[in-house]
């Protein structure tokens, strides 16, 4: 069975429990469902590979449905992630050891071409990979300034993981 990993953007445990989410989940037909962190992120399988955007919608429309509300909702293939992580694509920067590293997820592939990185503080957008991009930031006074910087730059249709929280939705 595929497995895949749904990324919803805007979820803490103050507007979604991860129960309901989960109960959600099964209700739209998918199996062996676990949610990760409390955050968004669930994982589960289909019956047969199945592409993100269908999956995305279905979803999208299980939560309107099941919990009132929509959030907007990013799929990755579980082995996707995986290939990511394998990748490490974040080590041919020299960041400092205590910038956190993070991942945004797009629907699809930018259009446009960027000269990267781009910075603004101490944030800085390294890369795009595909539908992934690959950010980095300082933690400090400013640290949420990454996130204006990634909207400003593609939009708030995304959603950002850390690189541990993508390790570990690969691992769900």
């Amino acid at each position: 069975m595929p497995r895949y990993v749904a990324l919803l953007r805007g979820v803490s445990p103050m507007n979604c429990k991860m129960a309901e989410l989960k109960a959600c989940v099964e209700a739209a037909g998918y199996a062996n469902v676990k949610t990760l962190l409390s955050s968004g992120n669930v994982a589960f399988d289909t019956a047969r590979k199945t592409a993100d955007a269908a999956l995305e919608k279905k979803l999208e429309a299980a939560m309107q449905q099941h919990l009132g509300r929509g959030f907007y909702t990013i799929v990755r293939p579980v082995a996707e992630l995986q290939e990511l992580l394998d990748a490490d694509p974040f080590a041919e920067f020299k960041l400092p050891a205590q910038a956190k590293r993070v991942v945004s997820f797009l629907r699809a592939e930018p259009t446009a071409t960027l000269e990267l990185p781009l910075a603004l503080s101490k944030a800085s957008i390294l890369a795009v990979r595909g539908r992934e991009i690959l950010s980095a930031y300082e933690p400090g006074d400013d640290s949420p300034v990454f996130m204006t910087l990634i909207e400003k730059t593609f939009g708030k249709d995304i959603t950002t993981r850390t690189w541990d929280t993508v390790r570990k939705c690969a691992a769900g």
